[in-house]
């Protein structure tokens, strides 16, 4: 029997503009290409963890608006269970994009209902995600919402995966609940307080409760801690054209194969391989592979 994913977490609409170059405050940059599509670090892993083999409900909170409407369509289409998404009086959540010809980007997001998910709504869901075997959270919520949840989950029993960002301060209460967390070499700086030195960065957090760490280093590849000495598996070599829901995508395909039963290492290879056919296209969830193209 298949292992039951559940992910919590934001729900956008993207518009995103692709042009030369991002421009500095003050500057117009014409010639741009737009495009509009759903995203949300919350939707773009649960569409990675669905369209790459999981069986994944989806717990966000929307407005009852077009694009919170438009959102759940697609995330049905993509075969994930929506019947524990919430609704709030806010707008939904959108995210303005900006992409230059290198695939870089940046990022502004207003949350709408995504800012409305409260500690209470969790209570409403709260049989839900004690049925998870796997619960993934992100960091576009509130904390104190995540914190609810995460404590729900892993006192059911889940294996509690957290991808902290954007990152921020995080109570220390929630590294007790988490299995495994994965930063980005910024993110770990935040959370620990150790820039620049990655096996001190990991090892602190096993200190603050967390279990397994699974470090992304972009180009070079991702490092696994075993909580002595960190393990590279390097990265695929592609050309990327946007780097958007690559991270997302990561966390997505590494839940799915953890929940297959693959090793930490099986895992961070399958994750590295979808990730890396993300950025070879251009959007969040229109990049995001299927398990035929990993295959």
């Amino acid at each position: 029997m298949s292992k039951k994913i559940i992910v919590i977490g934001s729900s956008n609409t993207d518009m995103v503009i692709k042009a030369a170059k991002i421009p500095v405050p003050g500057e117009t940059v014409l010639g741009g290409e737009f495009k509009m599509g759903p995203g949300g670090k919350g939707a773009n892993q649960a569409v990675a963890a669905s369209r790459l083999g999981g069986d994944v409900t989806f717990i966000c909170k929307v407005g009852n608006d077009l694009f919170g409407e438009n959102a759940i369509k697609g995330y049905k289409k993509d075969c994930i269970d929506t019947s524990s998404v919430l609704y709030s009086e806010k707008p939904s959540g959108t995210a303005l994009i900006m992409v230059d010809e290198g695939g870089e980007n940046i990022i502004s997001v207003a949350p709408g209902a995504n800012g409305d998910f409260t500690p209470e709504d969790v209570e409403k869901v709260a049989d839900v995600i004690r049925k998870a075997d796997y619960v993934v959270f992100q960091l576009e919520i509130p904390v104190e919402t995540v914190l609810a949840a995460a404590k729900i989950a892993s006192e059911a029993g889940a294996y509690v995966i957290l991808n902290p960002a954007p990152a921020c301060k995080l109570p220390s209460e929630l590294f007790k609940y988490i299995s495994l967390v994965t930063p980005n070499q910024t993110e770990i700086a935040i959370l620990t307080g150790i820039d620049g030195d990655i096996e001190a960065g990991m090892t602190r957090l096993n200190e603050m409760g967390v279990k397994d760490v699974i470090l992304t280093l972009g180009s070079k590849g991702s490092a696994i801690w075993d909580g002595k000495k960190a393990e590279i598996v390097p990265a695929q070599k592609v050309k990327a054209v946007d780097t958007t829901a690559a991270g997302d995508t990561f966390c997505g395909a590494l839940c799915v194969a953890l929940s297959e039963g693959k090793t930490k290492k099986e895992a961070v290879e399958f994750a590295t391989k979808a990730s890396a056919l993300t950025v070879q296209k251009m959007g969040a969830q229109e990049s995001i592979p299927y398990r035929k193209d990993i295959i």
